[in-house]
């Protein structure tokens, strides 16, 4: 694929934020779906993980297969200003001058699962654009994170030295989801101990229902051959995805999130549109207010469904 033009990139920067800015009805007019054409890899872990650096030498070595790469750092919203400081892209600035690479922060916003609004859409934009592979760095909050498990094809949990304490928070949520497991840092004291750590904890876990065995992978910017290895693996764990029996199953499984994704996202903006007055009613009015609310909004969508048929 050839570098992108500054003209394009606006135009993608435009499109991701309109995206990022929809409301639901919003995204009911224009969402097309995926089709799958896009790899999505996941960058998740607790912060000061090395996560960013990690992703741009990650990127770098990916940039020497065919096609361009997309990232998509999430950063998460203040509760009190609604802003983000969307550093991501400072730490990965040689890489943003790279004409086959797009990097794009994202605030969180009403999001609590390390994700973003509208982030299937938003990816979705990025696959209908060309790129080949998608990047997406979640919020970095820890065992909420397992959500990203339903936006990517391969998870790399990312910890660093020091995190053991972490490992055992961990283990009812993004540990058991992680496609593969990165000890960052590895230069560093305890890279050993922490890499024993998590293979106990894999092996005592075995292989998940369908068949795939998280793989241990210790890298550090100063060796390249470890940030290879890892490349390695996520083409292998890609190439298992691929093969395995029931893989489309995957595609309807993402559709069936974006409508609960969808639907939440309704019920908070009911909640911010209702009267003070109603907010204050007892709890099963409340709730019938909110009910009517989505249903006279479900009544739209159809509208707008048989609308399109007739076009």
């Amino acid at each position: 694929m050839s570098a992108r033009t500054s003209e394009q990139r606006r135009a993608m920067s435009k499109a991701l934020t309109r995206a990022a800015n929809a409301s639901v009805a919003d995204v009911l007019l224009t969402a097309q779906g995926s089709a799958g054409l896009c790899s999505r890899i996941g960058v998740t872990g607790p912060p000061g993980a090395g996560k960013s650096s990690l992703i741009a030498a990650l990127a770098r070595r990916r940039l020497q297969k065919e096609g361009d790469i997309a990232i998509l750092a999430i950063d998460p919203t203040s509760p009190i200003s609604g802003g983000a400081i969307l550093g991501d892209r400072i730490r990965m600035e040689d890489l943003a001058q790279n004409p086959r690479v797009y990097i794009r922060s994202l605030a969180s916003r009403r999001s609590h699962d390390g994700l973003a609004d509208n982030l299937p859409d938003m990816l979705e934009i990025v696959e209908r654009a060309g790129f080949v592979e998608a990047i997406l760095e979640t919020v970095g909050v820890g065992q909420v994170e397992y959500a990203v498990r339903h936006v990517v094809d391969t998870i790399l949990l990312v910890l660093m030295p020091g995190a053991g304490d972490q490992i055992q928070a961990m283990k009812g949520g993004i540990l058991e989801t992680a496609d593969i497991v990165v000890v960052n840092k590895s230069d560093q004291p305890g890279a050993r101990r922490l890499a024993a750590e998590l293979a106990a904890v894999v092996k005592k876990r075995g292989e998940d229902d369908a068949g795939w065995t998280p793989p241990i992978v210790p890298t550090s910017l100063n060796d390249s051959a470890s940030i290879e290895a890892l490349a390695a693996e996520i083409d292998r764990h890609q190439a298992w995805l691929a093969n395995r029996p029931g893989a489309a199953g995957c595609l309807e499984s993402r559709r069936a999130q974006h409508v609960g994704s969808l639907v939440a996202r309704r019920v908070s903006e009911v909640l911010e549109e209702l009267p003070a007055e109603v907010l204050r009613a007892p709890l099963a009015s409340l709730y019938e207010a909110v009910v009517r609310r989505l249903a006279e909004h479900n009544d739209g969508a159809a509208e707008v469904n048989r609308r399109r048929r007739r076009s």
